[in-house]
């Protein structure tokens, strides 16, 4: 597959540009201002097993293109920023042996190392932003996690833990379609987080967050929408009207493919109880969904490959009703490729 430099296609060049190759497909939907719709690899690298890292990942590309929309998976190869992976480069990325997890806070030393590796949410956002790709579809929303409201035990840090994502969406104007934050976090402060920061939280067709497993999360959503087209003209104002932040779409999981909210809950505190002392930091997360997946004899695994397709679908209709709203003026102007 042959690869065009961002900064060879951007008027506008980003500092990225000199380190970010995008596929012959994502070049030239950039270039007629095809709505676009980027996927993270994180997945594919550290969060579902094989082979459904790769399944899930290739058929999240399909129902994007189903959707009228062109998917931009993204992922560190070798030091460069590469947007829109082929189905064999998902494959060799999720065989890949010590691939490492690239976000905001990594990104200088992972590319200067010249690793491989899999974009987070905010790696994923501030690539595509750079692109000029408006939406970006992932599985759930990080946040701040629990035990940070002062009940240790729900905690595995017992400290103030607060995912890189909500700095990312506070900072760059980039549409996150998600199924809630994870299960894991605590879902109210998470919220409050995102209000601090200035970043609109809406669901689609329902009163309370979803969260993630579940349709509900407990946690009243900030704001209901009942068709993609409203958020589309609530994410034009907000680029309208300056505001820089992203935005958070949320996307509850169909009730037959959902789990009660009382059983995923009762799943996590048992999994909290069963940590050992070397669950910290980064190893958290990881943990916790193998964990649950054993837990709920496989019903967390099958839930989350639902809930990441739907997220896709949804993205892409998303997507497509920016592109064709009058307002939606806030996309770069991108040349044609040369």
């Amino acid at each position: 597959m042959t690869r065009i430099l961002l900064s060879d296609v951007r008027e506008r060049v980003s500092p990225l540009g000199e380190h970010v190759l995008l596929s012959d497909e994502v070049a030239a939907a950039l270039a007629a201002a095809r709505p676009v719709v980027a996927l993270e690899t994180s997945l594919v690298t550290h969060g579902l097993p094989l082979p459904q890292c790769v399944d899930v990942a290739l058929e999240a590309e399909g129902r994007i293109r189903t959707g009228g929309a062109v998917p931009a998976t993204i992922a560190i190869s070798e030091g460069r920023m590469v947007v829109g992976l082929s189905d064999d480069e998902v494959d060799r990325l999720a065989r890949a042996p010590d691939t490492a997890k690239a976000t905001r806070a990594n990104l200088s030393t992972v590319i200067a190392r010249r690793r491989t590796a899999g974009t987070t949410v905010s790696a994923t956002m501030l690539i595509a932003e750079a692109c000029g790709i408006d939406v970006f579809a992932t599985g759930g929303l990080g946040g701040v996690h629990r035990g940070a409201a002062g009940d240790v035990r729900r905690s595995l840090s017992g400290t103030l833990d607060i995912s890189a994502d909500l700095e990312e969406l506070a900072r760059t104007p980039v549409n996150v379609v998600c199924a809630g934050p994870k299960s894991i976090l605590d879902v109210p402060l998470t919220l409050e987080y995102l209000e601090t920061n200035g970043v609109p939280l809406m669901t689609l067709g329902a009163d309370d967050v979803p969260g993630f497993y579940s349709r509900s999360s407990g946690a009243r959503t900030p704001l209901r929408i009942d068709d993609i087209a409203e958020a589309a003209a609530i994410i034009a104002t907000q680029r309208a009207l300056g505001l820089a932040a992203g935005t958070v779409t949320c996307v509850p999981l169909a009730a037959e493919d959902a789990i009660p909210l009382p059983v995923i809950e009762s799943a996590i505190g048992r999994a909290l109880d069963e940590a050992g002392p070397e669950i910290r930091g980064g190893a958290v997360t990881p943990y916790l969904l193998e964990r649950l997946h054993k837990i709920t004899v496989g019903a967390t695994l099958q839930a989350n490959l639902k809930l990441i397709c739907n997220n896709a679908e949804m993205a892409a209709r998303l997507a497509v009703a920016l592109d064709r709203s009058c307002s939606a003026v806030h996309r770069p102007h991108i040349l044609r490729h040369r």
